[in-house]
């Protein structure tokens, strides 16, 4: 009778991870509502009435010690009920990583702002609130900073017209700058679509060259 063989022990699971590792302490914050990575770099989803006591976690926790918030953008989703999503970029210079932190919004729900976290962030939130009018609370100099005092609307809403509402030019009679009505003149247009450098064929000093072949 043959001896029966002692079925072979199942391999040890793999170890995680440093990115797997890193993925699942930022999932471990309370506020994250989720994660995955993009484009090689973390992204985490969170709650925009937590979004304070995440970045306080990122920043002060020394897993991540995300010292620098490098950016703070907007983007628009018209078709979705709420249709903004505000991005964090930060940046941890003493352990080399980064992670980008996402919450959404609607046109009249206010964002809390990080500004306790990271004074910059006014400069990031000012620039949310003139280019798309996602809301700050908190923020106590929530001003335009691209565009006009005057000016109507949020021009990187998708839903603004690309040619604006009004004009701006300077009124010689008087004496100072004015707005009008976009006014759209569709006179007769003659392009040029060659480049630069498909439209020149003869450069200076070569006239006498091509005059030579053409006497030839």
């Amino acid at each position: 009778m043959a001896e029966e063989t002692a079925p072979e022990a199942a391999p040890p699971p793999p170890e995680p991870t440093a990115a797997e590792l890193f993925a699942a302490a930022v999932a471990s914050i309370p506020g994250v509502t989720g994660t995955r990575w993009q484009h090689g770099e973390l992204t985490a989803d969170a709650s925009r009435d937590s979004i304070v006591g995440v970045m306080t976690a990122l920043r002060d926790d020394p897993r991540f010690a995300f010292e620098q918030l490098m950016d703070l953008c907007g983007v628009d989703w018209p078709e979705r009920a709420e249709r903004f999503e505000v991005v964090y970029n930060l940046l941890s210079v003493s352990l080399n990583q980064r992670i980008r932190v996402v919450v959404t919004a609607d046109e009249t729900t206010p964002v809390p702002s990080v500004l306790t976290v990271w004074p910059a962030a006014t400069w990031w939130e000012r620039e949310a609130w003139d280019l798309f009018g996602i809301v700050f609370s908190g923020q106590p100099d929530l001003r335009r900073i691209l565009t006009d005092y005057g000016f109507e609307g949020h021009p990187l809403r998708k839903d603004f017209p690309l040619t604006g509402y009004v004009e701006v030019r300077y009124d010689e009679d008087r004496k100072s700058v004015i707005y009008e009505p976009v006014k759209l003149t569709q006179d007769f247009r003659s392009f040029d679509f060659l480049s630069p450098w498909e439209a020149i064929t003869t450069l200076p000093g070569d006239e006498k060259v091509f005059t030579e072949r053409a006497k030839g």
